[in-house]
Protein backbone atom coordinates (compact mmCIF):
# COMPACT_ATOMS: atom_id res chain seq x y z
CA UNK A 1 0.00 0.00 0.00
CA UNK A 2 3.05 2.31 1.05
CA UNK A 3 5.12 1.47 -2.07
CA UNK A 4 1.76 2.54 -4.42
CA UNK A 5 1.33 5.47 -2.42
CA UNK A 6 4.98 6.32 -2.83
CA UNK A 7 4.86 5.89 -6.85
CA UNK A 8 1.84 7.69 -7.15
CA UNK A 9 3.13 10.72 -5.41
CA UNK A 10 6.32 10.81 -7.51
CA UNK A 11 4.73 10.47 -10.35
CA UNK A 12 2.50 13.40 -9.79
CA UNK A 13 5.07 15.46 -8.91
CA UNK A 14 7.14 14.35 -12.23
CA UNK A 15 4.21 15.66 -14.11
CA UNK A 16 3.85 18.92 -12.07
CA UNK A 17 7.34 19.83 -12.73
CA UNK A 18 7.26 18.57 -16.55
CA UNK A 19 4.03 21.10 -17.02
CA UNK A 20 5.97 23.88 -14.96
CA UNK A 21 8.94 24.00 -17.68
CA UNK A 22 6.56 23.76 -20.35
CA UNK A 23 5.08 26.72 -18.23
CA UNK A 24 8.01 28.66 -18.27
CA UNK A 25 9.02 28.07 -22.12
CA UNK A 26 6.10 29.25 -23.08
CA UNK A 27 6.28 32.68 -20.88
CA UNK A 28 9.67 32.68 -22.60
CA UNK A 29 8.77 32.43 -26.12
CA UNK A 30 5.61 35.03 -25.33
CA UNK A 31 8.15 37.65 -23.95
CA UNK A 32 9.93 37.31 -26.81
CA UNK A 33 7.46 37.58 -29.52
CA UNK A 34 6.28 40.25 -27.93
CA UNK A 35 9.70 42.22 -27.71
CA UNK A 36 10.20 41.81 -31.07
CA UNK A 37 6.19 43.69 -32.12
CA UNK A 38 7.15 46.18 -29.67
CA UNK A 39 6.73 49.69 -31.36
CA UNK A 40 9.23 52.64 -30.69
CA UNK A 41 7.61 55.57 -31.05
CA UNK A 42 8.26 58.35 -33.87
CA UNK A 43 10.62 60.60 -33.51
CA UNK A 44 9.49 64.16 -33.90
CA UNK A 45 11.21 66.29 -36.67
CA UNK A 46 12.52 69.68 -35.86
CA UNK A 47 10.22 72.39 -37.23
CA UNK A 48 12.74 74.67 -39.31
CA UNK A 49 11.82 78.22 -38.55
CA UNK A 50 10.20 80.22 -41.62
CA UNK A 51 12.78 82.07 -42.93
CA UNK A 52 11.52 85.57 -44.54
CA UNK A 53 13.26 86.93 -47.68
CA UNK A 54 13.20 90.67 -47.85
CA UNK A 55 15.06 93.01 -50.33
CA UNK A 56 16.30 95.29 -47.62
CA UNK A 57 17.52 98.81 -48.58
CA UNK A 58 21.39 99.99 -47.99
CA UNK A 59 22.38 101.90 -45.30
CA UNK A 60 24.90 104.78 -45.92
CA UNK A 61 28.14 104.24 -45.11
CA UNK A 62 30.76 107.09 -44.97
CA UNK A 63 33.64 107.78 -42.30
CA UNK A 64 32.86 110.88 -40.27
CA UNK A 65 35.87 111.52 -37.77
CA UNK A 66 37.20 114.07 -35.35
CA UNK A 67 40.79 114.90 -34.28
CA UNK A 68 40.64 115.09 -30.26
CA UNK A 69 44.04 116.77 -29.34
CA UNK A 70 45.73 116.46 -26.09
CA UNK A 71 48.75 118.02 -26.63
CA UNK A 72 49.36 121.65 -25.07
CA UNK A 73 45.47 120.86 -23.72
CA UNK A 74 44.45 121.57 -27.35
CA UNK A 75 40.69 119.53 -27.33
CA UNK A 76 40.83 117.83 -23.99
CA UNK A 77 41.41 117.63 -21.20
CA UNK A 78 40.61 121.75 -21.22
CA UNK A 79 43.24 122.46 -18.25
CA UNK A 80 45.81 119.90 -16.53
CA UNK A 81 44.49 119.96 -13.13
CA UNK A 82 41.06 119.11 -13.45
CA UNK A 83 39.54 116.72 -11.42
CA UNK A 84 38.78 113.04 -12.81
CA UNK A 85 35.08 113.81 -12.35
CA UNK A 86 35.50 116.64 -14.46
CA UNK A 87 38.03 115.06 -17.01
CA UNK A 88 35.16 112.36 -17.53
CA UNK A 89 32.13 115.60 -18.25
CA UNK A 90 34.40 116.92 -20.55
CA UNK A 91 35.33 113.47 -22.61
CA UNK A 92 31.27 112.67 -22.41
CA UNK A 93 29.94 116.21 -23.82
CA UNK A 94 32.35 115.65 -26.60
CA UNK A 95 31.28 112.51 -27.28
CA UNK A 96 27.85 113.14 -26.96
CA UNK A 97 28.71 116.24 -29.52
CA UNK A 98 29.90 113.89 -32.24
CA UNK A 99 26.93 111.17 -31.61
CA UNK A 100 24.41 113.82 -32.23
CA UNK A 101 25.96 115.32 -35.14
CA UNK A 102 26.11 111.93 -36.61
CA UNK A 103 29.71 110.96 -36.42
CA UNK A 104 30.85 107.91 -36.59
CA UNK A 105 34.55 108.00 -35.20
CA UNK A 106 36.72 109.64 -32.92
CA UNK A 107 40.73 109.82 -33.09
CA UNK A 108 41.83 110.35 -29.56
CA UNK A 109 45.48 111.25 -28.98
CA UNK A 110 46.69 108.83 -26.03
CA UNK A 111 50.46 109.71 -26.59
CA UNK A 112 51.18 112.87 -27.65
CA UNK A 113 55.16 113.23 -26.47
CA UNK A 114 56.23 109.85 -25.36
CA UNK A 115 53.88 110.20 -22.84
CA UNK A 116 50.45 108.64 -22.16
CA UNK A 117 47.04 109.29 -21.20
CA UNK A 118 46.40 105.54 -20.35
CA UNK A 119 48.11 103.21 -17.90
CA UNK A 120 51.51 102.13 -19.44
CA UNK A 121 54.44 100.92 -17.78
CA UNK A 122 56.54 101.73 -20.81
CA UNK A 123 56.25 105.33 -20.64
CA UNK A 124 55.14 108.07 -17.99
CA UNK A 125 51.29 109.59 -17.21
CA UNK A 126 51.26 112.56 -19.81
CA UNK A 127 51.68 115.60 -18.30
CA UNK A 128 48.45 117.20 -19.95
CA UNK A 129 46.84 115.16 -18.10
CA UNK A 130 47.51 115.40 -14.08
CA UNK A 131 50.14 119.10 -14.40
CA UNK A 132 53.16 116.20 -13.47
CA UNK A 133 54.60 113.73 -15.58
CA UNK A 134 54.71 110.48 -14.40
CA UNK A 135 51.78 111.45 -12.21
CA UNK A 136 48.37 109.25 -12.16
CA UNK A 137 44.96 110.91 -12.25
CA UNK A 138 43.87 110.47 -8.27
CA UNK A 139 41.28 109.47 -7.92
CA UNK A 140 42.65 106.95 -10.56
CA UNK A 141 41.09 105.90 -13.93
CA UNK A 142 42.03 104.93 -16.93
CA UNK A 143 41.12 107.70 -19.70
CA UNK A 144 41.85 106.05 -22.12
CA UNK A 145 39.46 102.85 -21.71
CA UNK A 146 36.95 105.70 -20.56
CA UNK A 147 37.12 106.98 -24.17
CA UNK A 148 36.88 103.51 -25.58
CA UNK A 149 34.03 102.42 -23.42
CA UNK A 150 31.51 105.81 -23.90
CA UNK A 151 32.17 105.76 -27.58
CA UNK A 152 31.67 102.57 -27.93
CA UNK A 153 28.45 103.22 -26.16
CA UNK A 154 27.59 105.91 -28.31
CA UNK A 155 28.48 103.69 -31.79
CA UNK A 156 31.12 105.49 -32.66
CA UNK A 157 34.69 103.65 -33.14
CA UNK A 158 37.38 105.15 -31.04
CA UNK A 159 40.98 105.31 -33.40
CA UNK A 160 44.42 105.62 -30.62
CA UNK A 161 46.43 108.34 -32.17
CA UNK A 162 50.49 108.49 -31.50
CA UNK A 163 52.96 110.79 -32.38
CA UNK A 164 55.72 108.60 -33.35
CA UNK A 165 58.62 110.42 -32.60
CA UNK A 166 58.54 113.34 -30.79
CA UNK A 167 59.71 112.84 -27.03
CA UNK A 168 58.30 116.36 -25.34
CA UNK A 169 56.60 119.51 -26.22
CA UNK A 170 57.42 122.71 -25.30
CA UNK A 171 54.37 122.78 -22.90
CA UNK A 172 55.06 120.01 -21.13
CA UNK A 173 56.02 120.93 -18.15
CA UNK A 174 59.28 120.52 -16.29
CA UNK A 175 61.30 117.27 -18.00
CA UNK A 176 61.75 115.02 -14.79
CA UNK A 177 63.06 111.37 -14.28
CA UNK A 178 60.41 109.90 -15.40
CA UNK A 179 60.62 111.84 -19.09
CA UNK A 180 61.64 109.71 -21.63
CA UNK A 181 64.08 112.65 -22.29
CA UNK A 182 66.19 110.95 -19.64
CA UNK A 183 65.32 107.54 -19.87
CA UNK A 184 66.30 107.35 -23.85
CA UNK A 185 68.94 110.19 -23.52
CA UNK A 186 71.06 108.54 -26.31
CA UNK A 187 68.50 108.28 -28.30
CA UNK A 188 66.85 111.55 -28.09
CA UNK A 189 68.07 115.20 -29.31
CA UNK A 190 67.03 118.74 -28.34
CA UNK A 191 65.62 121.06 -30.77
CA UNK A 192 66.59 124.95 -31.06
CA UNK A 193 62.75 125.59 -30.13
CA UNK A 194 62.95 123.31 -27.26
CA UNK A 195 61.58 120.55 -28.34
CA UNK A 196 62.73 116.84 -27.81
CA UNK A 197 62.62 114.14 -30.39
CA UNK A 198 63.65 110.70 -30.90
CA UNK A 199 66.27 109.82 -33.83
CA UNK A 200 63.88 107.78 -35.95
CA UNK A 201 67.42 106.12 -37.15
CA UNK A 202 67.46 104.31 -33.96
CA UNK A 203 66.60 100.88 -33.52
CA UNK A 204 66.22 101.34 -29.56
CA UNK A 205 63.41 104.20 -30.87
CA UNK A 206 61.82 102.23 -33.58
CA UNK A 207 61.64 98.86 -30.93
CA UNK A 208 60.35 101.25 -28.20
CA UNK A 209 57.71 102.49 -30.51
CA UNK A 210 56.59 99.35 -31.45
CA UNK A 211 56.32 97.95 -28.00
CA UNK A 212 54.32 100.71 -27.32
CA UNK A 213 51.60 99.32 -30.33
CA UNK A 214 51.54 96.50 -29.75
CA UNK A 215 50.75 96.82 -25.92
CA UNK A 216 48.23 99.09 -27.02
CA UNK A 217 46.46 96.76 -29.63
CA UNK A 218 47.05 94.25 -26.90
CA UNK A 219 45.55 95.55 -23.92
CA UNK A 220 42.38 97.52 -25.31
CA UNK A 221 39.54 96.99 -27.67
CA UNK A 222 40.45 99.97 -30.44
CA UNK A 223 38.97 100.11 -33.67
CA UNK A 224 42.21 101.84 -35.13
CA UNK A 225 46.02 103.01 -34.74
CA UNK A 226 46.57 106.66 -35.92
CA UNK A 227 49.58 108.07 -36.50
CA UNK A 228 50.16 112.55 -37.64
CA UNK A 229 52.30 113.92 -40.41
CA UNK A 230 55.42 114.45 -37.54
CA UNK A 231 57.96 111.41 -38.43
CA UNK A 232 61.32 114.12 -38.73
CA UNK A 233 59.93 117.34 -37.49
CA UNK A 234 59.82 120.71 -39.44
CA UNK A 235 62.78 122.80 -40.21
CA UNK A 236 61.30 125.50 -37.61
CA UNK A 237 61.81 123.31 -34.88
CA UNK A 238 64.90 123.61 -35.25
CA UNK A 239 65.35 127.09 -36.29
CA UNK A 240 65.35 126.11 -40.25
CA UNK A 241 68.48 123.84 -39.08
CA UNK A 242 69.07 120.43 -40.59
CA UNK A 243 67.92 117.40 -38.13
CA UNK A 244 71.03 116.62 -35.73
CA UNK A 245 71.48 113.09 -36.31
CA UNK A 246 75.14 113.15 -36.84
CA UNK A 247 75.84 110.22 -34.35
CA UNK A 248 73.79 107.69 -36.19
CA UNK A 249 74.29 108.91 -39.70
CA UNK A 250 77.98 108.50 -38.79
CA UNK A 251 77.21 105.03 -37.90
CA UNK A 252 74.95 104.22 -41.02
CA UNK A 253 78.17 104.87 -42.97
CA UNK A 254 80.46 102.80 -40.46
CA UNK A 255 78.71 99.57 -41.75
CA UNK A 256 78.81 100.31 -44.99
CA UNK A 257 76.22 102.57 -46.11
CA UNK A 258 75.88 103.78 -49.45
CA UNK A 259 72.44 105.72 -49.34
CA UNK A 260 71.86 109.98 -49.25
CA UNK A 261 71.45 111.17 -46.11
CA UNK A 262 68.26 112.02 -47.27
CA UNK A 263 67.36 108.64 -48.89
CA UNK A 264 68.75 106.78 -45.15
CA UNK A 265 66.21 109.01 -43.36
CA UNK A 266 63.58 108.26 -45.60
CA UNK A 267 64.61 104.56 -45.66
CA UNK A 268 64.00 104.57 -41.80
CA UNK A 269 60.49 106.06 -41.71
CA UNK A 270 59.36 103.94 -44.86
CA UNK A 271 61.06 100.50 -42.41
CA UNK A 272 59.27 101.74 -39.52
CA UNK A 273 55.82 102.35 -41.33
CA UNK A 274 55.71 99.11 -42.78
CA UNK A 275 56.64 97.20 -39.87
CA UNK A 276 54.04 98.69 -37.50
CA UNK A 277 51.01 98.05 -40.54
CA UNK A 278 52.52 94.35 -40.52
CA UNK A 279 52.80 93.63 -36.57
CA UNK A 280 49.45 95.22 -36.05
CA UNK A 281 47.87 92.88 -38.50
CA UNK A 282 49.97 89.75 -37.50
CA UNK A 283 48.56 90.92 -33.52
CA UNK A 284 44.82 91.74 -34.68
CA UNK A 285 43.74 91.92 -38.06
CA UNK A 286 40.71 93.95 -37.37
CA UNK A 287 42.56 97.13 -35.94
CA UNK A 288 42.74 99.69 -38.58
CA UNK A 289 46.64 101.69 -39.09
CA UNK A 290 45.73 104.72 -40.50
CA UNK A 291 48.43 107.62 -41.21
CA UNK A 292 47.60 111.48 -41.74
CA UNK A 293 50.81 113.24 -43.49
CA UNK A 294 51.10 116.79 -44.91
CA UNK A 295 48.33 117.07 -47.59
CA UNK A 296 51.39 117.64 -50.53
CA UNK A 297 53.60 115.30 -51.18
CA UNK A 298 56.07 117.31 -53.25
CA UNK A 299 55.73 120.95 -55.25
CA UNK A 300 54.39 120.06 -58.38
CA UNK A 301 52.25 116.87 -57.82
CA UNK A 302 49.88 117.58 -59.22
CA UNK A 303 51.35 120.27 -61.80
CA UNK A 304 49.13 123.33 -60.20
CA UNK A 305 50.05 122.49 -56.82
CA UNK A 306 52.78 124.30 -54.40
CA UNK A 307 54.09 124.15 -51.42
CA UNK A 308 56.30 122.42 -48.88
CA UNK A 309 57.50 118.52 -49.46
CA UNK A 310 57.39 116.46 -46.72
CA UNK A 311 59.19 113.90 -48.98
CA UNK A 312 62.65 116.43 -48.68
CA UNK A 313 61.48 118.13 -45.13
CA UNK A 314 59.40 115.30 -43.24
CA UNK A 315 61.65 112.38 -44.57
CA UNK A 316 58.18 110.95 -45.49
CA UNK A 317 57.55 109.02 -48.62
CA UNK A 318 53.67 109.16 -48.11
CA UNK A 319 53.53 108.43 -51.88
CA UNK A 320 55.03 104.95 -50.94
CA UNK A 321 52.92 104.19 -48.49
CA UNK A 322 49.95 104.59 -50.30
CA UNK A 323 51.54 103.02 -53.24
CA UNK A 324 52.33 99.66 -51.20
CA UNK A 325 49.07 99.57 -49.27
CA UNK A 326 51.07 100.19 -45.90
CA UNK A 327 47.99 101.41 -44.15
CA UNK A 328 44.07 100.82 -44.02
CA UNK A 329 43.29 104.15 -44.36
CA UNK A 330 44.82 107.44 -45.64
CA UNK A 331 44.31 111.06 -44.60
CA UNK A 332 46.74 113.68 -46.42
CA UNK A 333 45.74 116.85 -44.15
CA UNK A 334 44.39 118.83 -47.41
CA UNK A 335 43.82 122.17 -44.97
CA UNK A 336 43.38 124.24 -48.32
CA UNK A 337 40.19 125.98 -49.33
CA UNK A 338 39.00 124.21 -52.78
CA UNK A 339 39.46 127.87 -54.27
CA UNK A 340 42.90 128.27 -53.07
CA UNK A 341 44.84 128.66 -56.40
CA UNK A 342 48.42 126.88 -55.03
CA UNK A 343 46.79 123.96 -52.81
CA UNK A 344 43.67 123.64 -54.40
CA UNK A 345 41.97 120.82 -52.46
CA UNK A 346 40.35 119.23 -55.44
CA UNK A 347 42.90 119.08 -57.33
CA UNK A 348 45.40 117.33 -54.79
CA UNK A 349 42.21 114.80 -53.71
CA UNK A 350 42.55 113.79 -57.50
CA UNK A 351 46.16 113.25 -57.16
CA UNK A 352 45.95 111.32 -53.99
CA UNK A 353 43.15 109.17 -55.44
CA UNK A 354 45.03 108.74 -58.50
CA UNK A 355 47.85 107.41 -56.43
CA UNK A 356 45.76 104.44 -54.02
CA UNK A 357 46.83 101.95 -56.35
CA UNK A 358 45.92 99.47 -53.45
CA UNK A 359 42.28 100.99 -53.29
CA UNK A 360 42.86 101.87 -49.38
CA UNK A 361 40.27 103.64 -47.81
CA UNK A 362 41.56 107.84 -48.81
CA UNK A 363 39.32 109.92 -46.28
CA UNK A 364 41.36 113.80 -46.08
CA UNK A 365 41.92 115.30 -43.39
CA UNK A 366 39.78 118.89 -43.22
CA UNK A 367 40.70 121.83 -41.75
CA UNK A 368 37.19 122.88 -39.91
CA UNK A 369 38.67 124.72 -37.05
CA UNK A 370 40.01 127.51 -39.39
CA UNK A 371 39.19 127.12 -42.62
CA UNK A 372 40.76 130.38 -43.64
CA UNK A 373 37.87 131.70 -45.64
CA UNK A 374 35.01 134.24 -44.90
CA UNK A 375 32.50 131.44 -44.75
CA UNK A 376 33.61 128.41 -43.28
CA UNK A 377 30.65 126.10 -42.84
CA UNK A 378 29.68 126.61 -46.26
CA UNK A 379 33.48 125.64 -47.20
CA UNK A 380 33.58 122.69 -45.25
CA UNK A 381 30.20 121.12 -46.67
CA UNK A 382 31.62 121.82 -49.95
CA UNK A 383 34.56 119.77 -49.34
CA UNK A 384 32.82 116.85 -48.22
CA UNK A 385 30.64 117.10 -51.33
CA UNK A 386 33.68 117.37 -53.66
CA UNK A 387 35.12 113.97 -51.84
CA UNK A 388 31.31 112.40 -52.11
CA UNK A 389 31.71 113.01 -55.61
CA UNK A 390 35.41 112.47 -56.51
CA UNK A 391 35.71 109.21 -54.11
CA UNK A 392 31.94 107.22 -53.98
CA UNK A 393 33.19 103.70 -53.40
CA UNK A 394 34.65 104.71 -49.49
CA UNK A 395 33.42 108.28 -48.76
CA UNK A 396 34.60 109.89 -45.31
CA UNK A 397 36.94 112.57 -44.23
CA UNK A 398 38.08 113.75 -40.60
CA UNK A 399 37.51 117.32 -39.06
CA UNK A 400 40.64 118.74 -37.90
CA UNK A 401 39.93 119.55 -34.60
CA UNK A 402 36.78 119.17 -32.64
CA UNK A 403 37.21 122.30 -31.67
CA UNK A 404 35.88 123.59 -35.30
CA UNK A 405 32.65 121.46 -33.66
CA UNK A 406 32.61 122.63 -29.94
CA UNK A 407 32.80 126.30 -30.84
CA UNK A 408 31.11 126.84 -33.44
CA UNK A 409 27.09 126.14 -33.32
CA UNK A 410 27.13 127.38 -37.12
CA UNK A 411 29.51 124.54 -38.24
CA UNK A 412 27.62 121.29 -36.76
CA UNK A 413 24.47 122.73 -37.80
CA UNK A 414 25.58 123.16 -41.23
CA UNK A 415 26.39 119.65 -41.03
CA UNK A 416 24.07 118.62 -39.50
CA UNK A 417 21.08 120.34 -41.61
CA UNK A 418 23.43 119.14 -44.46
CA UNK A 419 25.68 116.29 -45.79
CA UNK A 420 25.13 114.65 -41.92
CA UNK A 421 21.68 115.12 -42.00
CA UNK A 422 21.26 111.10 -41.90
CA UNK A 423 23.44 108.65 -39.81
CA UNK A 424 25.94 106.31 -41.41
CA UNK A 425 28.08 103.04 -40.59
CA UNK A 426 31.51 103.45 -41.56
CA UNK A 427 32.72 102.12 -44.55
CA UNK A 428 33.58 98.14 -44.79
CA UNK A 429 36.97 97.51 -45.32
CA UNK A 430 36.93 94.26 -46.97
CA UNK A 431 40.79 93.17 -46.94
CA UNK A 432 40.52 92.71 -43.36
CA UNK A 433 38.91 89.72 -41.98
CA UNK A 434 37.23 89.69 -38.59
CA UNK A 435 34.58 87.27 -37.14
CA UNK A 436 31.08 86.21 -38.45
CA UNK A 437 28.28 88.13 -36.50
CA UNK A 438 25.67 85.37 -35.41
CA UNK A 439 22.07 86.29 -36.69
CA UNK A 440 20.19 88.22 -34.14
CA UNK A 441 16.51 86.91 -32.75
CA UNK A 442 13.32 89.14 -32.80
CA UNK A 443 10.13 89.03 -31.46
CA UNK A 444 7.20 90.85 -31.43
CA UNK A 445 3.96 91.83 -28.91
CA UNK A 446 0.85 93.23 -30.66
CA UNK A 447 -0.80 95.88 -28.39
CA UNK A 448 -3.70 98.00 -29.14
CA UNK A 449 -2.47 100.75 -31.44
CA UNK A 450 1.58 99.66 -30.96
CA UNK A 451 4.09 97.20 -31.36
CA UNK A 452 6.93 96.31 -29.50
CA UNK A 453 9.87 94.66 -30.67
CA UNK A 454 12.05 92.93 -28.92
CA UNK A 455 15.52 91.76 -30.26
CA UNK A 456 19.06 90.63 -28.79
CA UNK A 457 21.91 88.16 -30.07
CA UNK A 458 23.69 85.36 -29.09
CA UNK A 459 27.07 87.51 -29.07
CA UNK A 460 26.06 90.87 -27.68
CA UNK A 461 29.78 91.53 -26.64
CA UNK A 462 30.63 92.15 -30.54
CA UNK A 463 27.89 94.46 -31.28
CA UNK A 464 29.00 98.09 -32.18
CA UNK A 465 25.75 98.95 -33.58
CA UNK A 466 21.56 97.97 -34.78
CA UNK A 467 20.12 98.03 -38.17
CA UNK A 468 16.30 98.59 -37.66
CA UNK A 469 13.94 98.05 -40.62
CA UNK A 470 10.65 98.67 -40.78
CA UNK A 471 8.01 98.53 -43.94
CA UNK A 472 5.05 100.84 -43.85
CA UNK A 473 2.94 99.64 -46.95
CA UNK A 474 5.69 98.76 -49.50
CA UNK A 475 8.32 101.47 -48.48
CA UNK A 476 11.16 100.73 -46.05
CA UNK A 477 13.24 102.72 -43.46
CA UNK A 478 16.10 101.63 -41.39
CA UNK A 479 17.11 103.26 -38.44
CA UNK A 480 21.11 102.63 -37.06
CA UNK A 481 20.66 102.91 -33.30
CA UNK A 482 23.26 102.47 -30.36
CA UNK A 483 24.30 99.00 -28.66
CA UNK A 484 22.48 99.45 -26.04
CA UNK A 485 18.76 99.72 -27.67
CA UNK A 486 17.12 96.36 -27.79
CA UNK A 487 13.53 97.00 -27.93
CA UNK A 488 11.40 99.62 -30.06
CA UNK A 489 7.64 100.77 -29.41
CA UNK A 490 6.70 100.81 -33.09
CA UNK A 491 3.25 102.65 -34.70
CA UNK A 492 1.12 100.04 -36.21
CA UNK A 493 0.04 102.91 -38.91
CA UNK A 494 1.85 105.38 -40.03
CA UNK A 495 0.33 108.26 -42.43
CA UNK A 496 -2.42 105.67 -43.13
CA UNK A 497 0.29 103.04 -44.33
CA UNK A 498 0.13 99.50 -42.06
CA UNK A 499 3.24 98.17 -40.67
CA UNK A 500 4.15 95.00 -42.72
CA UNK A 501 7.55 93.94 -41.91
CA UNK A 502 10.03 94.46 -39.46
CA UNK A 503 13.66 93.19 -39.88
CA UNK A 504 16.93 93.31 -36.96
CA UNK A 505 20.90 93.58 -38.17
CA UNK A 506 23.87 93.96 -35.95
CA UNK A 507 27.11 95.70 -36.76
CA UNK A 508 30.05 94.74 -35.57
CA UNK A 509 33.99 96.07 -35.78
CA UNK A 510 35.18 97.14 -39.44
CA UNK A 511 31.02 97.63 -40.04
CA UNK A 512 30.24 94.30 -40.83
CA UNK A 513 26.75 93.22 -40.88
CA UNK A 514 25.10 90.03 -39.38
CA UNK A 515 22.34 88.02 -41.48
CA UNK A 516 19.28 89.75 -40.55
CA UNK A 517 16.40 88.25 -38.90
CA UNK A 518 12.92 89.30 -39.79
CA UNK A 519 8.96 88.59 -38.84
CA UNK A 520 6.18 89.56 -41.40
CA UNK A 521 3.01 91.79 -39.35
CA UNK A 522 0.00 90.55 -39.84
Amino acid sequence: MLKLLFKTLLGGLFIFLLNSCATKKTAVQSRKKIEKKEIKPAVEKEVEPKVVKLNLPEVPREFRAAWVATVANINWPSRNDLTTVQQKAEAIQLLDLLKDNNFNAVIFQARPSADALYESKLEPWSYFLTGQTGKAPNPYYDPLQFWISEAHKRGLELHVWLNPFRAYHTTGGKINSESLVKKMSDDVVKLRNGTYWMDPASENVQNHVSEIVKDLVARYDLDGVHFDDYFYPYKEYNGGRDFPDTKSWKNYLKTGGTLSRADWRRANVNKFVKRIYEEIKLQKNDVKFGISPFGIWKSGFPADVVGSSQYDELFADAKLWLNQGWMDYFSPQLYWPISSPGQNFNSLLNWWKSENTKNRHLWPGLNTVEPKVSDGPTEIVNEINSVRKILPASKGEIHYSIAGLSKSSAMTSALKNGPYKEKALVPETPWLKTGTLKKPEISLVKNQNNIIVNWTSQDLQNVREWLLYTKYGETWAVEILTPDILSKNLEQNKLGKNLSAVAIKSVGKLGNESPYVAEIVN
